[in-house]
């Protein structure tokens, strides 16, 4: 397929991979952000075209996987009134809350539903007044314009019976609690492009230097990601910590301003709590107070909760990048995707599902 094989083309891989050899000369340790990435690089074998000195290790670039599972419990709750329509894609409806999942809440007569976007919700919103709709609204920057235009649109039309369940996160913040960290053993970056054509990359601009890090912008297929692999390790084989694009058919340096436009209209930047990892601050978004009438947690008045991870999963230190999934000792045992322990077992873009479905 022309504009995909072209970027899974194996001698251009091959060559690539050679690239990486020449210029390797000591152990590094490079974290890709994104979990679409991470999925890419256990399917097609790209760590394993590496040198054994380059290693890379996952982090938390999968929204599903960083919903607190207090979220995730306030959700069920919500989704269990009577008068509720509860709507969320499809990633989140089998995350494991404390005690069960929003499948088991539809399957016990809550009406809950799979759309693909925000505005489908507002949608049913129109054709439902009777009811209350709330959108389960999960994800990175990626997502959050159309969870804001959803909003937006809301209030232009006065549609009352609409709210968000609001679990965004935000990326640099992320990286500067891992580099942070006692911890930490990551060395350079591969950055999210899907996250960067939204936001751009300005904001990695004082990471870089202040953790003496590389940050390369990186794609998603086979030949992106070792681009970005060569251009990181090449970095760091010269002593530099800089901002790199390597998708540069995608993003720009300044992003998408008009859908940043939408985001700060009706977003703020707050802490949030990720789970596995905890509290970071201004690393999330809520409503703004002119938007406050469709934040569901205000609109339910949901007590706080306080829940307890298992204690046999470990997906907190595989999301820090310290551990990968097969170092679990509940992976493909206690934990599989059908009975999963952890959302990064669930998720599409968890890193323990990539590893239980290529290399189980």
């Amino acid at each position: 397929m022309k504009f995909l094989d072209e970027y899974r083309d194996a001698d251009l891989a091959k060559k690539l991979s050679q690239e990486i050899h020449r210029i390797t000369t000591r152990p590094h340790v490079i974290m890709e952000i994104c979990g679409g990435q991470t999925h890419a690089i256990v399917k097609f074998g790209i760590d394993q075209l590496l040198p054994k000195d380059i290693e890379l290790v996952h982090g938390p670039g999968c929204p599903v996987c960083v919903t607190p599972m207090e979220l995730i419990d306030k959700a069920m709750i919500i989704a269990s009134q009577s008068h509720v329509i509860f709507c969320s894609f499809g990633d989140m409806l089998r995350v494991p809350g404390s005690h069960k999942d929003l499948l088991a809440v539809k399957a016990e007569g809550g009406d809950v539903r799979m759309v693909y976007s925000p505005l489908d919700a507002l949608k049913i919103a129109q054709e439902n007044p009777e009811k209350e709709i709330v959108f389960f609204a999960v994800g990175f920057e990626t997502t959050a314009p159309a969870n804001a235009m959803a909003v937006y649109q809301a209030k232009r039309q006065s549609i009352k019976n609409f709210s968000l369940l609001v679990s965004h996160v935000l990326v640099p913040p992320a990286m500067e609690a891992i580099l942070s960290s006692p911890n930490n053993r990551v060395q350079g970056f591969l950055a999210a492009g899907h996250v960067c054509a939204v936001m751009g990359y300005e904001e990695y601009f004082p990471i870089a230097p202040k953790y003496k890090v590389p940050i390369v912008v990186t794609g998603f297929e086979p030949l992106d990601i070792l681009q970005g692999i060569a251009m990181c390790v090449a970095q760091l084989e010269e002593g530099r910590a800089e901002v790199e694009n390597q998708y540069t058919r995608v993003v720009q340096e300044r992003g998408n301003t008009e859908a940043q436009r939408i985001v700060m209209e009706v977003f703020c930047v707050r802490a949030r709590k990720w789970r596995g990892i905890g509290e970071i601050p201004q690393s999330g978004l809520g409503l703004q107070e002119e938007y406050k009438s469709f934040d569901a947690e205000q609109r339910f008045a949901i007590e706080e909760l306080n829940v307890n991870e298992s204690s046999l999963c470990v997906s907190g230190e595989i999301l820090q990048g310290i551990k990968k999934p097969n170092e679990c000792s509940a992976f493909g045992v206690q934990c599989t995707p059908e009975h999963p322990l952890g959302a990064t077992m669930v998720s599409t873009e968890g890193a323990c599902a990539a590893y239980y479905r290529y290399r189980k």
